[in-house]
């Protein structure tokens, strides 16, 4: 986002479903902030109808009249409401994620013709006035481009948008130009910050979409740099010294990861949007890029580099990640249960990611509860508490917590499909209740364990202090 205090700079990764390993389509973000301390958290928004209020922003005063009608939704929002809702992702009952936004930045040329409308559509908005009322991923994307229309946008922004069987990236670049691209069902995509998306084909509009006369706005104003090509990235985005290591190096590591065999140039314009990768994707795998900070490479800043290569580029992971979510949707057609949020608080090396069931009319108080001062009956306080014991001693609590997190992977996994078996049978209010129950089950043992952990680590802590002092007994 721009010229917000609490500004948004965030990484993205998408999967198509035939490039996972388990059939379902995800998007995902790490939202970042520029405060350590961004206080989040995660309620269910019930179903309404027959509402005649009208929506202001206490952000910006965008003010749109609210649709008498809307469907329940997961919502990752701000504990503090003075700035807006900033819904930031979630599931709704139609089994419809959206993940709003990462934050893109447009050059000069192209907003100096159509700029940034002061009271238009923001981040802190966009998930509130679209999630509630789209019936698929594709749907979401002309949804908003209606709204973009009409009330114009406050800056710029990707979204992410996935059902059972598409994901989209639709981005917003100026006051009232955007382009979508459908993610490939074989292939993934990764946007940190910077304007992603390439060349568009208006010759194929089911796997593009794009603002009503944007080709024209393009060619009255002469802003296309390229001969024979029309490259959305080119002629809406930058390409700044401030990309090459603030943007660009995480796209390149998260493809390194992924296509491994491919030797790329991490301060590069040129890196695809979209890639195939040279294995099945794994909810595993795309936690661990949230959770990457350049691992095993010579810019990590808890590695062994020099202090210059550690410092040169921005990580994926960051000490003000305010919340790291990953959206999972398998076959609804087969499952009532086939929808899971997974969401970690706390900095994401350190920190799991909690599955959540999203067919469900709560997750559990501990994540609702997010108070200002520290206290750990909140999820939120207990993982910023955690991640600050594990770096405080980085060296000796890196493997032990490691070893935590892959338990809690573990368990996850089995229980998943424990809840599978049972769903698979239910229905109606029968199933969203019982998901409901093993919400707040999953929460339970995952808050167990972590205060074991946390335990466990302010004991072994006590022994490194550097005031320790040990007399030699021959003195």
């Amino acid at each position: 986002m721009t010229d917000r205090i609490e500004l948004s700079a965030c990484t993205s990764i998408m999967v198509g479903k035939k490039a996972s390993m388990d059939g379902a389509t995800y998007i995902s973000r790490n939202e970042d902030r520029l405060n350590a301390i961004y206080r989040k958290r995660i309620i269910v928004q019930p179903a309404v109808s027959g509402r005649k209020e009208t929506y202001v922003s206490p952000y910006n005063k965008m003010t749109a009249p609210y649709p008498e009608s809307g469907y329940r939704y997961t919502s990752t929002l701000d504990a503090d409401q003075s700035t807006g809702p900033n819904e930031e992702d979630g599931f709704n009952e139609k089994n419809v994620g959206v993940s709003a936004t990462e934050s893109v930045y447009a050059n000069e040329k192209v907003l100096a013709f159509d700029p940034y409308v002061k009271n238009g559509l923001a981040e802190d908005s966009l998930a509130t006035l679209v999630l509630p009322y789209i019936d698929s991923a594709r749907d979401g994307v002309k949804y908003l481009g209606k709204l973009v229309a009409k009330y114009g946008s406050a800056e710029g922004n990707g979204l992410q948008f996935n059902d059972k069987d598409e994901v989209w990236y639709m981005e917003v670049v100026t006051g009232h130009q955007w382009v979508a691209v459908r993610i490939p069902d074989d292939s993934y995509a990764v946007a940190a910050n910077q304007v992603a998306i390439q060349d568009i084909d208006f010759n194929d509009p089911e796997n593009f979409m794009w603002a009503d006369g944007i080709q024209d706005f393009v060619e009255k104003h002469d802003l296309n740099p390229d001969f024979d090509r029309w490259d959305f990235r080119h002629i809406f985005g930058t390409d700044t010294e401030k990309d090459h290591h603030y943007n660009t190096p995480r796209v390149w590591f998260a493809q390194r990861y992924l296509n491994p065999s491919i030797e790329q140039d991490p301060e590069s314009a040129e890196l695809p949007f979209i890639r195939k990768a040279e294995k099945k994707i794994s909810v595993e795998d795309i936690q661990y890029l949230l959770k990457s900070h350049y691992n095993e490479t010579k810019y990590d800043p808890l590695g062994n580099g020099s202090e210059h290569d550690k410092k040169t580029y921005r990580s994926i992971s960051l000490s003000r990640t305010a919340n790291s979510h990953i959206l999972q949707m398998r076959d609804s057609d087969k499952n009532g249960a086939a929808g899971v949020e997974w969401t970690g608080f706390g900095i994401p090396s350190f920190c799991p990611q909690v599955p959540f069931f999203t067919n469900a009319n709560d997750i559990d108080e501990s994540y609702s509860y997010t108070p200002e001062k520290m206290d750990l009956k909140s999820a939120y306080w207990l993982y910023e508490a955690l991640a600050m014991v594990v770096e405080s001693h980085y060296k000796e609590f890196v493997e032990p917590n490691l070893d935590y997190q892959k338990a809690l992977s573990e368990w996850a996994r089995r229980k998943i499909d424990a809840v599978d078996q049972k769903a698979v049978k239910m229905e109606g209010k029968e199933l969203t209740e019982y998901l409901t129950e093993q919400n707040h089950e999953i929460v339970k043992h995952y808050n167990e364990e972590t205060k074991k952990h946390l335990a466990d680590l302010v004991t072994q802590g006590t022994e490194l202090s550097k005031l320790t002092f040990k007399m030699d007994p021959n003195l």
